[in-house]
């Protein structure tokens, strides 16, 4: 009895001794990471003040406020877009806000998109996909390239963005794209346009699109995919061909299923 109670004893002391082992390195560990955290924050912070500083010195004509040049959310943005390096992000930064001044994309509303957004091509989605992202929808089939202004359909484009974006909820940053391609035919081909949406994500707003989906692709549209993958690039990865039936299950809830896309 005396020697099971001492091996018991004994047992019980290394454990104990183990433990602490444990919960020191655990908390060591978790000190660690939070200075780690702190530290990245502080980098990043001042790179964000560097970028700042030198836009503020070397590109006084870029508008200031938000989406200008002392936009700190944008700035670190685009900071991480190109891995903290200054240089890239300062060239990045600068062509996006040149452009977003010349396109006036503050000044974009429902009623100057009125004609394109009438045709149903292109919405944002009322509901939120099920990991939480804005749903900008675009329905390739209703879309006749030469019936409007090029100008109105870029237009249309970057005005879902900025309007996906403004739903973007706490924690989330990148949205879910959505090519009903139903009804598709070769009438319908605008590679222009195309090249342009991807350029506009590329350039103008980077790493906000997570996802793409090509719904119900028909036979036709396989060459126009393969010619123009290569031209968008890194933002190929990003697309997924899949069937209605997966965009139904996988993506949404039964209350936030797109009405076009409801058996």
């Amino acid at each position: 009895m005396s020697i099971r109670l001492s091996s018991t004893l004994f047992a019980a002391s290394i454990s104990f001794k183990n433990s602490k082992s444990f919960y020191s390195d655990r908390s060591r560990s978790c000190r660690f990471s939070v200075r780690s955290c702190v530290s990245d924050s502080l980098n990043a912070n001042k790179l964000v003040l560097e970028v700042k500083e030198r836009l503020a010195k070397d590109c006084t004509s870029l508008p200031i406020g938000k989406n200008g040049r002392d936009d700190e959310e944008m700035i670190l943005w685009f900071l991480k877009d190109r891995r903290f390096s200054v240089d890239e992000a300062i060239g990045k930064l600068t062509k996006a806000i040149k452009w977003r001044h010349e396109f006036k994309v503050n000044e974009l509303s429902e009623d100057s998109v009125k004609a394109a957004a009438e045709t149903g091509k292109a919405y944002v989605h009322g509901f939120l996909d099920v990991k939480g992202r804005p749903v900008v929808i675009v329905a390739p089939a209703k879309h006749i390239p030469g019936l409007l202004d090029p100008i109105e359909d870029e237009k249309l484009c970057v005005f879902l963005l900025e309007k996906a974006l403004s739903k973007l909820p706490a924690g989330q940053h990148k949205i879910l794209g959505i090519f009903d391609l139903r009804g598709f035919g070769s009438q319908n081909a605008d590679l222009k346009f195309l090249t342009f949406l991807f350029d506009v994500f590329y350039y103008y707003y980077p790493s906000r699109l997570d996802e793409v989906l090509f719904v119900d692709a028909p036979f036709i549209f396989q060459p126009i995919w393969q010619f123009t993958k290569p031209l968008v690039k890194s933002y190929a990865s990003l697309v997924k061909f899949c069937s209605v039936e997966t965009v139904r299950k996988e993506y949404f809830t039964e209350e936030t299923i797109p009405s076009n896309f409801r058996s």
